[in-house]
């Protein structure tokens, strides 16, 4: 697998960012974490530009998902290793 463009806004005590962390590593998904404790003007431009007020938030490349419930429901639909394959984050094999 190619390093996945794939970015969660995270914050360390929040439970759904643990989840979220959680299924992208079972499923060998590369991201990049992003702490909004320690970047909180990051996640404040993030927030307003997509309207999620809540962590974590999950970037497939410049695609917002959601959050975990919204990953959860990509994983559970087989929708979101296509989402990875069509972001060019996967490797034809």
């Amino acid at each position: 697998m190619n390093p996945a463009p794939v970015i969660i806004y995270s914050s360390p005590l929040c439970g759904y960012c643990w989840a979220a962390k959680r299924i992208l590593q079972k499923l060998n998904v590369d991201f990049r974490e992003i702490n909004c404790n320690e970047n909180p003007q990051e996640c404040a431009e993030v927030r307003a530009r997509t309207g999620h007020r809540t962590v974590p938030m999950i970037f497939v490349g410049s695609h917002f998902i959601g959050g975990c419930d919204e990953l959860r429901q990509l994983v559970q639909r087989d929708a979101f290793l296509p989402l990875l394959e069509a972001h060019g984050t996967r490797e034809n094999t």
